[in-house]
């Protein structure tokens, strides 16, 4: 990897980068688990989960899940309230290599920063429950009437069938996925069933451990990743790659994302494709 993409993405995990601007700790967000079926579904709120990058406002700088502060025009943060908000950078759906280029410049161009959006959907600092803080991120991102921030939408949905059925729709228009916030919780740091993400695959990370060479079409480059789940599970991660991503594929020590679905007696996961290099809010 060259090493200005390597300083990109140690910026925005929150490695020490040269010449970064460091926020110090990482801010403490609500994060998500997986659903289940089985939940009591009419308890929750259901909306789009943006493929892109996690955002959160402190009331005067904002910031990327692992703490570093986002290069943004002074322009699209002007006027925004004291209070922290919590929200996604993203700029459309399938777009989230653009996202990630536009955000993680030091010197921020106004032209990609134009085509980007803050999605706010919660607010960390407001006292009540989820189904109040609804209205008043809606009303504050109103007051606000700035044309690139946006309140995420919020809907019900009353049962699993249902629910799949919202989320084949979403994923046949491009969409990522669906999340799920129940509607009485408190917004808590930490991980819990009060935040739920909704998805065709389950994602997960490894470590990269050793580049396996290819044979036949691939003879000559890269035929497979050999990578180490945070459980410890090894496996060959050999689908999904592009060409290029072959001719030049990710170093070892390296973290990347995978999708799956589910695990085999021993942890390995079952039919693992590649899908990118680690994106630094994956466990949103």
């Amino acid at each position: 990897m060259k090493r200005r993409n390597l300083l990109g993405w140690l910026g925005l995990l929150g490695v020490g980068l040269p010449g970064a601007s460091r926020a110090g700790d990482a801010p403490a967000l609500m994060l998500a688990n997986i659903y289940r079926p089985g939940a009591s579904l009419h308890q929750y709120w259901l909306s789009e989960k943006f493929d892109g990058l996690r955002g959160f406002w402190d009331g005067q700088r904002l910031l990327t899940r692992g703490g570093e502060v986002i290069a943004a025009p002074a322009w699209f943060t002007a006027g925004w309230p004291a209070e922290p908000m919590d929200g996604e950078l993203w700029i459309g759906r399938g777009r989230f290599e653009e996202t990630l280029s536009t955000v993680r410049r030091q010197t921020p161009e106004d032209d990609a920063w134009r085509r980007l959006h803050f999605m706010v959907f919660d607010l960390p600092a407001h006292p009540g429950r989820f189904t109040e803080r609804i209205a008043a991120y809606q009303t504050l991102v109103q007051q606000l009437n700035q044309p690139w921030v946006q309140a995420v939408p919020q809907e019900r949905v009353t049962s699993h069938a249902e629910l799949m059925a919202r989320l084949d729709r979403m994923v046949k228009a491009g969409g990522e996925g669906l999340m799920l916030h129940r509607g009485d919780s408190f917004y808590r740091a930490e991980r819990s069933d009060d935040l739920l993400k909704v998805k065709t695959h389950e994602d997960a990370e490894a470590r990269v451990l050793q580049q396996l060479p290819g044979q036949g079409r691939h003879a000559g480059r890269m035929g497979a990743l050999l990578v180490e789940t945070h459980e410890g599970a090894r496996f060959r991660l050999g689908t999904g790659f592009t060409d290029a991503q072959r001719d030049h594929p990710p170093a070892v020590g390296e973290w990347v994302t995978y999708r799956f679905r589910g695990v085999n007696e021993s942890g390995v996961p079952r039919f693992a494709s590649f899908v990118r290099l680690l994106r630094p809010d994956a466990q949103r």
